[in-house]
């Protein structure tokens, strides 16, 4: 039994250090929430990045975890993953720039589509880029709790990290 713990506690490990994730940070008028989905990866062991190479990545909105089954719960509720239970990262366009990487990328969420121009540093065979976001660019309203007395603001921040090789 110890062994097959080991092995999970390693195999979670190899996963998370590849570097993929897509971590969404957002706050209410009292506290702050992160959600993390670090369960995809690509076919290969990075991604590659050409222009008729550009990623398309699948995420399970039922793979966020909020660490906090209750909050990880509204999360999924707010993204309606029963009807709409993937959200997908599709690259558009990429270059290089003096100080790194721009990607014009398409984010689709319930359904709904938006383009973000994001700027991409390299970080130990990581491409990481960071955009803010809103709910309301997906025409999501921001829930409320206890009868409004907890507010989920409107602005998210968005940050990818992907194992690459450029």
């Amino acid at each position: 039994m110890k062994l097959l713990h080991l092995l999970f506690g390693l195999f979670s490990l190899f996963t998370f250090a590849q570097g993929n994730f897509v971590q969404i940070n957002g706050s209410t008028n009292v506290n702050k929430f992160q959600c993390i989905n670090n369960k995809f990866k690509n076919d290969g062991s990075v991604y590659t990045f050409s222009e008729k190479n550009l990623p398309n990545i699948i995420l399970k909105v039922t793979d966020f975890d909020c660490g906090n089954k209750m909050m990880t719960k509204d999360f999924q509720k707010i993204l309606n993953s029963d009807k709409y239970p993937n959200m997908t990262i599709k690259f558009i366009n990429f270059t290089k720039n003096q100080d790194g990487f721009n990607a014009i990328v398409e984010v689709k969420m319930m359904n709904q589509s938006k383009r973000y121009s994001i700027e991409f540093d390299i970080e130990n065979n990581k491409l990481v880029g960071k955009k803010n976001v809103k709910f309301s660019d997906f025409n999501i309203t921001p829930p409320k709790k206890m009868g409004g007395m907890i507010v989920v603001k409107d602005d998210l921040d968005l940050t990818f990290s992907l194992a690459t090789k450029i």
